[in-house]
Formats: C-alpha cells, sequence, structure tokens
C-alpha cells in the first residue's frame, strides 16, 4: 500500500494487531532496484510502499484497507502533508483477484460516503 511517506505507513502497520510485518519499499515503477535518489526525481514512476504481512485468522484484508484509509487522505494527489512528488501518491497494489475486489468495494464504499465532503474537512471524492 502506497500512502505517502512509507514510514509512517510501516508504523501505523507494525502497530496494527494481526500485522505479522510491515516492509518498506517502492514499487510500481519503471526502473529494477532504484535509488532513493532515482525515485526522488519522480521520473521512475515508482510509489514510496509497504508490503503487509498479516495473519488472517486475525485480521481480515478488508480491515488493514480500513486502517489504510484512516491514515492517510486518499484525496490529496501526489501529496501527503508535507510530502510532495508522485513517489507520495495514494495506491493499492493488491495481490489477488479477491484483494482487487475487496478495495474496489471498499472504495466505492467510501466514494459514497464523501459525495460533497465528509465531516473530517478532508472533503472530497476519492481518486
Amino acid at each position: 500500500m502506497a500512502g505517502g511517506c512509507f514510514w509512517g505507513v510501516e508504523d501505523a502497520f507494525e502497530k496494527l494487531p494481526g500485522a505479522k510485518e510491515a516492509v518498506s519499499g517502492y514499487t510500481g515503477g519503471t526502473v529494477s532496484s532504484p535509488s532513493y535518489e532515482q525515485v526522488s526525481t519522480g521520473r521512475t514512476g515508482h510509489a514510496e510502499a509497504v508490503l503487509i504481512r498479516y495473519d488472517p485468522s486475525k485480521i481480515s484484508y478488508e480491515q488493514i484497507l480500513r486502517r489504510f484509509f484512516e491514515i492517510h487522505d486518499p484525496t490529496q494527489l501526489d501529496r501527503q502533508g508535507p510530502d510532495v512528488g508522485s513517489q507520495y501518491r495514494s495506491a493499492i497494489f493488491y495481490a489477488s483477484g479477491s484483494e482487487k475486489l475487496i478495495a474496489e468495494h471498499l472504495i466505492d464504499e467510501l466514494k459514497a460516503g464523501l459525495q460533497g465532503g465528509d465531516a473530517t474537512g478532508k472533503g472530497g471524492p476519492l481518486p
């Protein structure tokens, strides 16, 4: 999952009961094994992301996604807080067709709930 600076995302998921491991890295780009400097240029297409390994007997994929949407604002294009650039975009990199369906369903649910903004002030529809 990509939701801004991967250190914050990693920290949030390491503390989540049922999550076994959260590993930061880069994904979604065109360069194999890019460096921080390469990704920072915005020309590799990578996002700062976190791979989350979890115990499905303790937490569901949907619960993980709900936490993901609590810890960042997906309505901000290519940024989270002070971090700006395409590497800080919001993205879900799913591992299976069922994960894709769960993510799409949850995004549709969140979009329906955000028509015209929400009570948190984050505003606007999801991209």
